[in-house]
């Protein structure tokens, strides 16, 4: 299970709503399995034997107003979904899938579908 820690906090800091949807994700997520968190300077990542989902605050890298969170999620294949921002093939049979969540109301059961699909896959060993 995860647990919230100072490296949370401080990246957090100055973005209350980005936050708020991100204490709604994980309330939400806790129900598919145990996980962990990886904070860095740009990003957290949710990880099982792998990282199955990351999320990230683009205003701290763009420095202009964009979406408050944004949950990146990798599929050995595209989606068809017409929510996702941005979908990428970074290598090979990896598309990192970019969903811009503006309020906690879009964190819903498709979202929990994507990431147990994903949360599912990063428990197999490859």
């Amino acid at each position: 299970m995860w647990t919230i820690d100072s490296t949370v906090n401080e990246f957090f800091i100055g973005f209350p709503e980005s936050r708020n949807l991100f204490d709604t994700l994980m309330g939400k997520i806790s129900d598919i399995g145990s996980f962990d968190l990886k904070v860095t300077k740009s990003q957290i990542a949710l990880y099982r034997s792998r990282p199955f989902a990351w999320v990230w605050i683009p205003e701290k890298h763009l420095k202009r107003k964009a979406a408050p969170l944004v949950l990146s999620i990798v599929f050995p294949e595209r989606d068809p979904s017409p929510r996702w921002k941005e979908i990428v093939e970074p290598s090979k049979g990896k598309f990192m899938h970019h969903l811009e969540i503006f309020s906690p109301q879009e964190i819903d059961e498709q979202v929990m579908l994507w990431l147990g699909r994903a949360w599912t896959d990063a428990g197999i060993s490859r």
